[in-house]
């Protein structure tokens, strides 16, 4: 069950309402500040879950090399999944590894799948379509790759290779298609798998960059499994809204569903949130990036009640600070049931985190009392 928090309740009050104990409420939260509730807040009351889980996922989150023991440590007991978001490639089809053994075993530890996520981002950190390009124009090229991306899977222990193309030029389009096939080709006889992560799209022919390289049916055949990036839609460059708003979620699962089936299907789910400065000024306001429990601790800090857009799905705030206006957009355990529902509604597969390197307690809470878990 999950509790809406009212201007004047305490945690010791909840407890008594649900006959639990208010420290037990507040581990399961993971509260920090258990004393200081926020009203507008949510709390996952312990046992108040689904009689009969919803449905079965499978999970898995993206971390970084870098990424935190303890916050790792916390959520890889509710995923089947880790991806290491780490890899790249070279202009001459070298892998570039990473220093990330120390955060693959601890996935291991826990029996949570290491996954390979293999990417075009270049030196700079930004995706680099001229990069990915050079590699699917060169078979030899991907020869390389992939022979490197083999003997590093089979080093490290990764069971799972991720490819994350982003901004593939039209042109690429089916040629990303046949490096996926090939990928899969190389890595299923030694019992691999191959993941293509995929631009939020609700049409074939969609405009614009980020989606045109993308041919969802061909990329879902080519794959043993396809993320949806269903997240981004309230970004650091844009106004202020929702990251993921359920409604522009369904949308491209509904669109994704007419050319992939669902058994092949994992959703995206955003794990941060973002607080923008008012007025918003395009190409001038930028939003900062925090985590939902720190959205939380924002709102108490500030005195602001949270709200909840029926619309998005999503818990929002504006508070002011030296002077300045501000709006805040994150993830609650209300949005994240909502979000995991919708993936159960229509059988997909499971679903992605993006990304581990923050706390979230509510969502492996709300995982673990709704939901059935499956293997990847």
């Amino acid at each position: 069950m999950i509790h809406v928090v009212e201007s004047g309740e305490t945690l010791f009050a909840i407890g008594r309402l649900y006959g639990i104990p208010a420290e037990e409420i507040a581990s399961y939260n993971g509260l920090t500040a258990p004393d200081l509730l926020v009203p507008g807040q949510t709390l996952v009351i312990p046992g108040g879950g689904a009689d009969e889980s919803i449905g079965t996922l499978a999970s898995y989150g993206y971390a970084y090399p870098f990424t935190g023991e303890p916050v790792l440590e916390a959520a890889l007991p509710h995923l089947s999944g880790m991806a290491s978001f780490a890899y790249g490639f070279t202009t001459a089809g070298d892998l570039v590894k990473a220093d990330d053994a120390a955060t693959v075993g601890t996935a291991l530890e826990f029996g949570a799948a290491p996954i390979m996520t293999l990417s075009t981002l270049g030196a700079d950190g930004a995706f680099s379509n001229e990069l990915g390009s050079l590699l699917l124009s060169s078979e030899s090229m991907q020869d390389i790759l992939l022979g490197q991306t083999l003997a590093e899977m089979r080093e490290k222990g990764f069971r799972i290779l991720d490819l994350d193309f982003e901004y593939v030029y039209r042109r690429d389009a089916e040629r990303y298609a046949g490096f996926v096939a090939r990928a899969r080709d190389l890595l299923s006889p030694e019992g691999y798998k191959v993941i293509c992560d995929l631009a939020p799209k609700t049409s074939d022919g969609q405009p614009g960059l980020l989606y045109e390289g993308h041919d969802y049916a061909a990329l879902g055949e080519a794959a043993d499994l396809v993320l949806l990036m269903t997240y981004e839609w309230g970004y650091t460059y844009g106004p202020p809204m929702a990251v993921a708003p359920i409604n522009n979620v369904r949308r491209v699962v509904e669109y994704g569903l007419t050319r992939i089936p669902a058994e092949k299907i994992m959703m995206g789910v955003p794990n941060y949130g973002y607080d923008w400065p008012l007025p918003f000024v395009s190409g001038n306001t930028k939003a900062r990036s925090i985590g939902c429990e720190e959205a939380v601790s924002i709102a108490r800090e500030n005195g602001a009640d949270i709200s909840y857009s029926e619309e998005s799905r999503s818990p929002f705030f504006s508070y002011t600070r030296n002077g300045t206006a501000h709006e805040v957009w994150f993830e609650d355990a209300r949005s994240i049931l909502s979000k995991l529902s919708l993936a159960a509604e229509y059988a997909l597969f499971g679903f992605g985190i993006w990304n581990l390197t923050r706390p979230f307690t509510q969502m492996w809470t709300v995982y673990e009392d709704y939901f059935a878990r499956r293997g990847l």
